[in-house]
């Protein structure tokens, strides 16, 4: 048309000159082959979402699947602790591969590049988010059925960066039974829609504490409403899962994939 401006978004012709919005997906590392990308989300933090992710993982693994686990959270990195996995990975010209746990999950993190594991990172969100895309871009991850992100808390950089920058197939929202979670869990999926991610299930966590002496079911953050959350947001795959020390102490000791997977299998199998 001769009297286009070139400004698409204001203008309601159909020509062949019309330019759709331009993909801010990044190519994964050409020595890769990643099925599904699953992020796991919380609109908070402390409710142990990396717990969950390590958890979705390994019932992965367990499956018979090649799995891998993208710890996102650059800030607050804890997938290497849970999985036990503390060496230096090593760059090639083609990308770094990312590192084995003892059962074969590959883990790529932070932590895994600092010079001590205390060590902070204070950085810039978009220092922060590049190098979240870097783990996409420039870690080896090999042949994957299912990379899992475990995402840092909130609707800011990271998860924005994640959404449009890596080919996410799904999010599992993670959330505790207090009702000021319950709200903001609601914005976590409100996220995922805004993006076009489908909400692939939620996990509340911390949902009971049973008394190791008489083996009373103790609601220690309040009564339960995941059943009634998820389908109210139209989310129908949904498990609970109690405060359980030993698993606390197995994800702190580096040993998360000893832990008993029953609990939580049977929605990782709805993934």
């Amino acid at each position: 048309m001769a009297d286009c401006n070139h400004d698409c978004g204001s203008c309601g012709v159909d020509c062949a000159q019309r330019q759709g919005p331009a993909s801010l997906l990044e190519p994964v590392n050409e020595l890769s082959r990643v099925g599904k990308v699953i992020a796991v989300v919380s609109g908070k933090g402390g409710v142990g979402k990396s717990m969950v992710t390590s958890l979705l993982a390994l019932c992965a693994a367990k499956a018979g699947k090649k799995v891998g686990v993208l710890d996102a959270d650059i800030t607050g990195p804890s997938i290497p602790t849970a999985f036990g996995v503390h060496g230096k990975p090593y760059g090639t010209d083609k990308g770094m591969p990312a590192l084995d746990s003892k059962a074969g999950v590959k883990v790529m993190s932070i932590n895994l590049l600092l010079d001590n594991e205390t060590d902070p990172v204070v950085w810039r969100g978009p220092i922060v988010a590049s190098a979240v895309k870097q783990f996409w871009t420039d870690v080896i991850w090999g042949d994957l059925d299912y990379l899992f992100v475990d995402m840092p808390p909130g609707t800011g950089d990271v998860p924005l960066t994640v959404f449009q920058s890596l080919p996410v197939n799904g999010a599992v929202v993670v959330t505790t039974p207090q009702d000021l979670v319950g709200m903001i869990v609601e914005k976590a999926v409100n996220m995922a829609g805004m993006m076009h991610v489908p909400v692939l299930g939620i996990v509340e966590n911390m949902a009971w504490y049973e008394c190791p002496c008489c083996g009373q079911k103790l609601n220690i953050f309040g009564q339960s409403h995941v059943e009634e959350q998820g389908m109210r947001l139209g989310v129908g795959n949904t498990v609970s899962l109690p405060m359980d020390p030993a698993l606390a102490a197995a994800c702190d000791e580096g040993r998360i994939e000893e832990v008993d997977l029953s609990r939580i299998w049977d929605f990782a199998q709805k993934l």
